[in-house]
């Protein structure tokens, strides 16, 4: 995807994590921190643990990370992985500013933060992280959370290391800003507290709905779209699915982020249409 050089000034960005250096002993969450379960049956990470750290996320536990004063630039400037990532972003603000504007809604419409992870963990809004859950975003600080060293790790998984791959990842994450900043997410989560037994398949719901965001993003920027970006985004969905990842050793029922199927037509629903209508009509009104 031929993506344009981000303005400096238009991009909230920053360092944040623990010294350490490095992915912690290879050990990788697939798709962000609601995907532990599945995280710690196919990477050995210990899921009480994680659930734990989890736990202090979902709780709001107030943390307050030193973040360096470096400019943006000068942090996006650390690899082709950090600018690609961060001319990503400068991308989805223009978009769905822009989507917002079009609904009339333009005044909701804030830029998330984006964090690069250094080390092995992160204190966000949320709490504390270990950087082997994955990319993820917390709602209490509208911030994206993404350690680079999980597209080396995505690119070994989907079988190939297209950028396009990588910017799924990105514009996932921001689809649950979207659905933060939206209101989506508050009366998703309002529908789970009430409806306990439906609060998986809700959250399925949101994870697909993010997938297809991502797509509306892409399609919204058909004249950036170059060959072969379909097909790396298919093969990173599939390869992120629920079923690919746990091999059948997790129910249906226990699914957090739908299967390979379901995230290749929810991404291909959102880059063919670009209309994030039809993805809330799809996976929420249906």
């Amino acid at each position: 995807m031929r993506l344009n050089p981000f303005n400096p000034g238009s991009i909230n960005v920053r360092r944040g994590g623990s010294g350490g250096g490095g992915m912690p002993g290879g050990k990788l969450g697939c798709g962000g921190i609601a995907i532990v379960v599945i995280a710690a049956l196919v990477f050995g990470v210990d899921p009480a643990q994680m659930l734990g750290t989890m736990e202090q996320m979902n709780a709001g536990a107030a943390q307050q990370p030193a973040y360096s004063s470096e400019s943006a630039m000068e942090i996006c400037d650390d690899n082709q992985y950090s600018m690609e990532t961060c001319n990503a972003l400068g991308s989805l603000n223009q978009t769905w500013a822009r989507r917002f504007q079009e609904a009339g809604v333009g005044n909701r419409f804030q830029q998330p933060t984006l964090t690069f992870i250094e080390g092995n963990s992160v204190n966000s809004g949320c709490g504390t992280a270990s950087a082997g859950v994955g990319p993820f975003y917390c709602p209490a600080d509208q911030g994206i959370y993404i350690h680079t060293g999980f597209y080396d790790q995505l690119a070994q998984m989907a079988g190939n290391g297209g950028d396009f791959a990588r910017l799924y990842v990105v514009a996932h994450e921001y689809g649950h800003h979207i659905q933060n900043i939206s209101g989506l997410a508050g009366q998703i989560r309002s529908a789970q507290q009430q409806n306990p037994r439906a609060s998986n398949q809700l959250q399925v719901r949101m994870e697909l709905h993010a997938d297809c965001l991502a797509g509306v993003w892409a399609g919204r920027n058909r004249n950036l779209i170059e060959p072969g970006d379909f097909e790396e985004g298919m093969e990173a969905a599939a390869a992120i699915g629920d079923d690919r990842l746990t091999g059948g050793r997790v129910s249906s029922e226990n699914f957090t982020h739908g299967t390979s199927r379901q995230r290749m037509e929810a991404l291909r629903m959102g880059m063919e249409t670009g209309d994030d209508n039809r993805c809330t009509n799809t996976y929420f009104q249906a």
